[in-house]
């Protein structure tokens, strides 16, 4: 029993430290793309939203995505799909994208907002911070209040027999 104490705040704890290692991924990916200087122009050649939630009580959550499509510097072609970019563009829109280079091109068409950037990434991490501290400090606590209590001993008083894991010990 005391293993589902330790497992549900660790699998917590190991979604929180993949979420910001996404979050820190793709906020250094823009960030290289920004910082590149490379530029080119781009076609939208999709849009569509996503929706989530709205069953039961909760509320409906949409997300935009719109698909471009470029030609690099080095003549490659191309495709990226990004989320929550600006209502205005429509299939068939031209936008200035920045990318940078390398074995995969790293592209986004969102305008350079360096300290948005920077205010969301410290914002979601320090969240996903809160939460991981929880499940920590309710690992450390359980622990302690276990080792405190005895929690998975029990004492029979009346014979002077101690059960430990289900193995029977007289003193």
């Amino acid at each position: 029993m005391d293993v589902f104490f330790y497992l549900v705040p660790g699998l917590i704890l190991a979604l929180v430290l993949f979420a910001a290692y996404r979050v820190l991924r793709r906020a250094v990916q823009i960030r290289r793309a920004w910082n590149s200087g490379l530029t080119a122009e781009a076609r939208c050649l999709r849009m569509y939203t996503t929706t989530h939630g709205g069953s039961g009580d909760t509320s409906v959550h949409s997300t935009l995505h719109h698909v471009f499509e470029f030609t690099s510097r080095d003549g490659r072609t191309v495709r990226f799909e990004e989320e929550d970019g600006p209502g205005t563009i429509l299939e068939g829109d031209f936008v200035t994208v920045y990318y940078a280079e390398g074995a995969t091109v790293v592209a986004t068409a969102k305008a350079p907002r360096r300290t948005v950037l920077a205010a969301s990434t410290i914002g979601v991490l320090a969240f996903l911070g809160v939460v991981a501290g929880f499940c920590v400090a309710f690992m450390i606590t359980f622990t302690q209040m276990s080792d405190g209590f005895g929690l998975g001993d029990d004492v029979d008083d009346t014979t002077n027999v101690v059960v430990v894991d289900g193995v029977t010990m007289t003193p």
